[in-house]
């Protein structure tokens, strides 16, 4: 590995780079490792030491499409990998570029800059990339050929800048008296954060003794320095390469101002106490952007709140209400709208603050159109306007909408590709800073991800809707001497198909059979397989089978099937001339049954296996009593199982609702037993019920009854 150590640290200095990192595929060709880096803060490197091969990170993407991908701002970075941009929020150029020789890949070279040092990559640093890539591939190649290929470590090693050289000690001593000398105080850290030299002005200040603080992160070791916005200033430092700055507040009162400047391989920490800082411009270098960076801790957590909320939104409708409610407040938006490209035009998918006038102006509008709101779907980059004057100087013909003064039109990207635009209005002038333009377009990258998720959500929705409908009976037939009502609830959460099916099949003039069962899996294999099921125990009920036997069959079926999916099943043979019902259960909850006069039961009869498990399993019938103006429901599970309820108790609680209410209309009572499942706002299972009434037959002698 040494060859290739020294390959990374000769690209880092021939670049011009402050970080670089070396990952070599695992031995799953699947997941990229970090095998060494230089510069990166541990913590850092860490989040980073493993990738996907899959991932949206720019060296899983240069491996993948080999190609180089070079970010040039944080901007860049926020618009291509909005997901890399909140973790890592500092500013800095970045080229990924993969190492691979004929058709095999062997991994990627990462090397940063600092951002306003490099606003392009010039051919000196594509030369320097190219050509260490092809260097490495080499020692990698020839590796492997020779039997020993080079394997990633569990760690990334993290390689030493500095060569060996002679040190003049009594220089050093020069040095440090100097800087003792002076009133303010001076420590370095390295690029991990840890303390490597100290003045004594400096343990003064910091209120500890200085071989102590030696080796230590200050924010750790000193417990009013572990504050979010420490450790964040010296990772933008060391990120960045940039001069940060912090104030902290010590036990005693006493303020002291941190002023920290990269150094080669490390940082330069300047402490100044309060009583020094008369000019604020003198102690912090730039006090506006300072201020702002102060708040950016907060600001992380925003948008990491955000990111969160906007992982569980189901639907478009829901993106669009999370991204409103949570942006709108943050960043003091006024108005927002959702634009997206449908058929060469814009449509307005979602808006919260504007005017109806000004949605039906965006709305249907072509997209060939150039304007501000069309230019990101164009070009896939963001547009911000800090007043309306700019807006008008930019585009003449723009028309000032709801008096709003200051806009962001962000480009909502998925797949590599802009689908749409996100835009924001300010009522009165805003100017965007460098840090916002990036989180608001790291924001509309979330919220794009977000999009394509609801949208492919809501397009299974819909199918499962269609689908569900189609394998469940439109109507139920009508047969003498019966009542029947029926709900299909369906779940909430997924794709909202559930295996849950009902029926009632007619056998002859006074016979019907009532079937409903509950196939394993919310998804489209249980729906097809419910599909089947019921179409089978149809064609078995009609062949004359008996209950028990109805069962056995479906049973075989479904292991032929399905074997890995297991179905519970009610099956209840009515006899209305009779008046006895027979019934067989596969591990389905039991009927319940209300006599004239009498409270609502359970129907005992054994519970057989499910089906699908055991081919030879017997499922017995037992024979019941199914009097005149008799309720009977069937059920499935969704109607009773409630997390922490006990199960008996639940159908004891339906048993009591249906004993209260038997007296209401069929329908209306099947609506009222369902009504408690149908108000829980997140349904995980689906719910299914089935109430038959027997018809009290009418008196001997009746001119009605001939």
């Amino acid at each position: 590995m040494a060859d290739l150590h020294d390959l990374l640290i000769e690209a880092i200095n021939d670049a011009g780079a402050h970080i670089g990192a070396l990952y070599l595929l695992g031995e799953d060709r699947e997941l990229l490792v970090m095998e060494a880096e230089l510069g990166f803060p541990t913590m850092i490197a860490r989040a980073w030491a493993r990738v996907r091969g899959n991932g949206s990170v720019p060296v899983a993407v240069a491996v993948r499409e080999r190609r180089l991908v070079w970010l040039a701002d944080q901007e860049d970075l926020a618009r291509s990998f909005p997901g890399a941009a909140l973790v890592v929020p500092y500013h800095f150029s970045a080229a990924a570029a993969p190492i691979h020789t004929g058709s095999t890949d062997w991994g990627a070279l990462l090397l940063l800059w600092p951002g306003e040092h490099t606003p392009q990559l010039t051919q000196h640093k594509l030369d320097v990339i190219q050509r260490t890539c092809r260097r490495m591939a080499a020692v990698l190649e020839e590796a492997d050929q020779m039997g020993r290929p080079l394997r990633p470590r569990d760690r990334p090693r993290i390689l030493s800048p500095y060569r060996s050289r002679q040190v003049d000690p009594d220089a050093g001593m020069a040095a440090l008296d100097c800087l003792n000398g002076l009133p303010e105080g001076y420590f370095a850290m390295d690029v991990d954060g840890r303390i490597t030299f100290l003045t004594a002005p400096a343990a003064e200040l910091l209120d500890d003794d200085a071989s102590e603080l030696l080796g230590e992160r200050p924010w750790e070791y000193l417990p009013w320095l572990n504050k979010p916005v420490c450790e964040d200033r010296y990772r933008a430092a060391v990120i960045s390469h940039e001069v940060t700055s912090f104030t902290a507040e010590r036990p005693d009162g006493q303020w002291l101002a941190f002023q920290l400047y990269p150094a080669p391989f490390g940082i330069s920490v300047r402490v100044t106490p309060s009583t020094m800082a008369r000019d604020p411009g003198h102690l912090m270098p730039d006090p506006l952007a300072s201020a702002d960076r102060r708040n950016g801790s907060s600001g992380l957590h925003d948008m990491l709140h955000l990111t969160t909320a906007l992982s569980q939104a189901a639907t478009v409708q829901e993106v669009i209400d999370i991204v409103a409610d949570q942006v709108m407040p943050v960043f003091n938006v006024q108005a927002i709208a959702v634009l997206h490209a449908e058929g060469g035009r814009m449509r307005v998918v979602g808006a919260r603050g504007y005017s109806q006038e000004s949605i039906d102006h965006f709305d249907g509008r072509p997209v060939s159109a150039p304007t501000p709101s069309t230019i990101p779907m164009d070009t896939g980059k963001s547009l911000f306007f800090a007043t309306w004057h700019e807006m008008k100087q930019s585009w003449p013909d723009a028309i000032r909408y709801d008096n709003m003064s200051a806009w962001a039109f962000l480009p909502l990207i998925t797949s590599g590709r802009p689908m749409g635009t996100l835009t924001l209005a300010f009522d009165r002038p805003h100017h965007f800073t460098i840090d916002e333009r990036a989180t608001l377009t790291s924001l509309a990258g979330l919220a794009a991800q977000a999009l394509e998720r609801a949208h492919l959500y809501d397009v299974k929705h819909q199918f499962a809707q269609t689908l569900q409908s189609s394998l469940l009976p439109r109507e139920l037939p009508e047969i003498p001497g019966l009542e029947v009502a029926a709900c299909y609830l369906p779940a909430t959460h997924g794709m909202d198909i559930g295996g849950d099916f009902f029926d009632l099949i007619q056998l002859d003039d006074s016979v019907a059979a009532a079937v409903i069962g509950d196939v394993q899996g919310h998804d489209i294999t249980a729906a097809a397989l419910m599909g089947q099921v019921r179409t089978a125990i149809q064609a078995y009920a009609r062949a004359g089978s008996s209950p028990g036997e109805v069962l056995h069959h479906a049973n075989r079926l479904i292991i032929d099937l399905a074997p890995n999916r297991f179905t519970s099943c009610l099956y209840i043979s009515l006899d209305l001339r009779r008046h006895t019902m027979c019934v067989a259960s596969a591990g389905h909850p039991p009927p319940l049954l209300r006599s004239p006069g009498e409270q609502a039961r359970i129907v005992d009869s054994p519970p057989g296996l499910l089906l699908g498990i055991d081919s030879n399993a017997e499922y017995p019938t037992t024979e019941h009593p199914l009097p005149p103006d008799s309720l009977l429901i069937l059920y499935t599970d969704g109607l009773v199982e409630t997390p922490g309820v006990d199960i008996g108790d639940a159908i004891a609680e339906l048993a009591a609702r249906l004993t209260r209410h038997a007296d209401q209309p069929l329908q209306d009572l099947a609506e009222t037993l369902i009504g408690p499942a149908s108000a829980v706002q997140h349904r995980t299972d689906d719910t299914a019920t089935l109430l038959l009434r027997t018809m009290v037959p009418p008196p001997a002698g009746n001119p009605s009854a001939q």
